[in-house]
């Protein structure tokens, strides 16, 4: 070790100076997160890289780091990719993934949005379903991690649904956003973070590159979700209005099937859409949204004028 490098340090002054105790320091060296002091003599001598390593591992572990990740980290860093950038890239992906910010309720609160009256079987699986969280030592408040949620299972409640039927709607409905953000994460590795994961571990700069595509697409994944959602909804209510209002028109039994011969350019067309095996359910999901739109167009046009209208308008004939 160079002593002009930096000042010498005993192990007593490094855990002054670190805030760590010389045991702690001890177990560090045996875990390999902090180098080997140079022997000088009969005593060991720590540098300034050592007092650096030991304010990096307090910081890390008050984040939340556990040891052995901080271990890989601390590896990263040593093998050149940069402990910022690396940092920085994983603070992206572990952090929050919406603008959301978590809140207390009281137990007299939650009881009172959900029917005034104690449910400990409904608040039991809150708790295992994480839309509560127990706080350590109040057994009388919890933490909201997703305001929005809370506020949405409270609205089903207050519209007639079982508060068991609310928590298996949510139990289904997260397997099934958990796919979406699977693939969405295929997708993405495939086609956009793949450079980073050759052989070689990316350098400081990658790894910043990286933590900066992860900023910008991440709000990407919950905008497209949105969008489609918003369209499915849609297309699904038409649906389900025609097929509960309008039951007395339909022309035949509901499973009945009809073949038509359509150009084969709008197949071609569908197909590339959809794919073959979704190209049927398409053709048919849009001749019912429009049959749909027209009827309500009818209803409105029959309501505007005072009339009563038996037929479609002329655009349907």
């Amino acid at each position: 070790m160079d002593e002009s490098a930096g000042v010498a340090y005993r192990i007593e002054d490094l855990a002054h100076l670190s805030g760590a105790t010389v045991r702690t320091i001890r177990a560090y060296q045996d875990r390999g997160l902090l180098p080997r002091p140079e022997r000088r003599g009969r005593a060991n001598v720590y540098a300034d890289t050592h007092l650096t390593r030991l304010r990096q591992i307090a910081g890390l572990l008050d984040r939340g780091y556990t040891l052995s990740s901080i271990k890989e980290l601390l590896e990263a860093w040593d093998a050149g990719r940069g402990l910022g950038g690396v940092l920085g890239l994983v603070a992206e992906v572990e952090g929050p993934w919406t603008d959301e910010e978590a809140v207390r309720i009281s137990r007299a609160e939650l009881d009172e949005r959900f029917g005034g009256e104690p449910d400990e079987t409904a608040v039991a699986e809150a708790v295992e379903l994480g839309v509560l969280e127990r706080i350590p030592g109040q057994e009388d408040v919890f933490l909201v991690p997703s305001p929005q949620e809370l506020s949405v299972a409270a609205e089903l409640y207050d519209a007639g649904v079982p508060l068991a039927a609310i928590g298996g709607h949510l139990r289904e409905l997260r397997g099934q956003v958990e796919h979406i953000a699977s693939r969405f994460l295929e997708f993405t590795t495939e086609h956009v973070f793949a450079r980073w994961l050759g052989p070689h571990p990316p350098s400081g700069r990658d790894t910043a590159e990286a933590a900066e595509l992860v900023r910008r697409l991440r709000p990407m994944a919950r905008q497209t979700v949105d969008a489609e959602l918003a369209r499915a909804m849609r297309l699904f209510a038409q649906r389900h209005l025609r097929r509960h209002l309008f039951a007395d028109e339909s022309v035949g039994p509901v499973d009945e099937t009809r073949t038509v011969a359509l150009p084969a350019s709008t197949m071609t067309a569908v197909e590339a859409l959809v794919g073959h095996a979704g190209a049927a359910e398409f053709v048919a999901m849009a001749t019912e949204r429009e049959l749909c739109a027209r009827r309500m167009d009818t209803l409105a046009a029959s309501h505007a004028n005072g009339d009563k209208v038996d037929e479609l308008p002329p655009r349907a004939k």
